[in-house]
């Protein structure tokens, strides 16, 4: 990656691609991008490094639409500033 590439932007893009590639709607996968990110980032830095995407991948696993994702990501949000 270039130093004048943007992360996010490029993770948008990836996740577009990859999406296609698994048969899920590249809206619905890039909707919860900075939601997703900043749950990991307080997991990484409350819980562990390790849990931080397993955590996302159990909101993708629990959830059947972005909604109830957007609503996952809140309830374990709540538990880490508990």
């Amino acid at each position: 990656m270039s130093e004048e590439q943007d992360p996010i932007r490029t993770a948008h893009q990836w996740l577009e691609e990859a999406a296609v590639l698994v048969d899920v709607s590249p809206a619905d996968a890039t909707a919860l991008i900075k939601e997703l990110l900043d749950l990991t980032k307080d997991v990484a830095h409350t819980q562990s490094r390790p849990a931080a995407p397993l955590t996302a991948y159990l909101v993708g696993l629990a959830s059947k639409d972005v909604d109830e994702a957007r609503a996952h990501i809140a309830t374990l949000k709540e538990a880490l500033n508990r």
